[in-house]
């Protein structure tokens, strides 16, 4: 049984994570870390921390088996703007967490996840050393926060695993969305307006139902030979016009078409289709979750 402390605790992900962990009993110890004062669902194991003030992430217990990093500040455009935001959030904190897990001695094992943003858009599917491109703020911090712990490793032998995620979707949680790219679909579906596709919708992503990418980062923190590496998750392979089809043929709405905005043609990342090869030699594994069925299943399990 491992000891498990979870940053960023009230994320979309790491909610799911947690509750996947008490559902399968895999821990005896989960103690959750986040700015708010209290936790989304209820846990009591919760301290109120501020990641970027040094004293207060000293407050960490680092006395344990694994880390899931799950602080972050997503976003495209807003990037350009909010930089320091986006460098705080996605870089310092990741930076002062790092330090103190020194200061502390600790042996655990890091979990942090990443995008598939970090990758130069190209028909096919990418591997990990494929061809990278940072077209916004937040996929360089991604990008510059998985060097830091390559980095970490190798002068001070922290402990860490790498997860790219391209596209997730649904929730084991009642209403904890990520507000992405499926979840935008339906929103516009159920409130009965058309959804709406820059160019003519064609560029391709890897979607991992949210029960299927808890299974993977659980599995991957928890194996001996999922280490000090980077690692891209599976699932299955749509267009974007084909997620919306889906959508909308069970909503009875259309689909929009319109011309790239100039900014959002400028930093649109081209297809995303994982490769996950190297992480099913470590750990295979059968994603059960499709993306049809979840749509399939909506009226009667909201966003689940």
């Amino acid at each position: 049984m491992k000891k498990i402390v979870i940053i960023g605790a009230n994320s979309y992900i790491a909610r799911n994570v947690l509750l996947k962990l008490k559902k399968d009993k895999l821990s005896t110890i989960i103690k959750l870390y986040d700015y708010t004062e209290k936790h989304a669902d209820g846990e009591t194991n919760y301290k109120s921390i501020n990641i970027l003030d040094q004293k207060s992430v000293s407050n960490i217990d680092f006395n344990c088996d694994i880390v899931f990093m799950f602080v972050g500040k997503t976003g495209s455009i807003d990037g350009f703007d909010k930089y320091h935001t986006f460098i705080d959030i996605n870089e310092r904190a990741l930076l002062n967490i790092l330090n103190e897990y020194r200061k502390q001695k600790s042996n655990a094992k890091i979990i942090f996840p990443s995008t598939r943003l970090v990758y130069k858009g190209k028909k096919g599917i990418q591997a990990e050393n494929s061809e990278k491109e940072f077209k916004t703020i937040y996929a360089i911090n991604k990008y510059a926060c998985e060097q830091y712990l390559e980095q970490y490793h190798h002068v001070f032998g922290i402990q860490y695993c790498i997860f790219r995620i391209c596209i997730p979707y649904g929730t084991l949680i009642y209403q904890a969305s990520s507000y992405g790219t499926a979840e935008f679909m339906l929103q516009k579906a159920r409130n009965k307006e058309n959804i709406l596709l820059y160019g003519k919708g064609e560029v391709r992503r890897t979607l991992t139902y949210m029960d299927d990418l808890c299974n993977v980062l659980i599995r991957g923190a928890f194996s001996e030979k999922c280490k000090n590496d980077v690692f891209n998750i599976g699932g299955e392979d749509y267009s974007l016009k084909e997620m919306a089809a889906l959508i909308a043929e069970k909503y009875q709405v259309g689909i929009d078409y319109i011309e790239y905005p100039d900014i959002a043609f400028k930093i649109e990342s081209g297809d995303t289709v994982f490769d996950d090869k190297k992480l099913q030699k470590i750990i295979p594994y059968n994603y059960t979750g499709r993306y049809k069925e979840w749509i399939n299943k909506m009226e009667k399990h909201v966003m689940k």
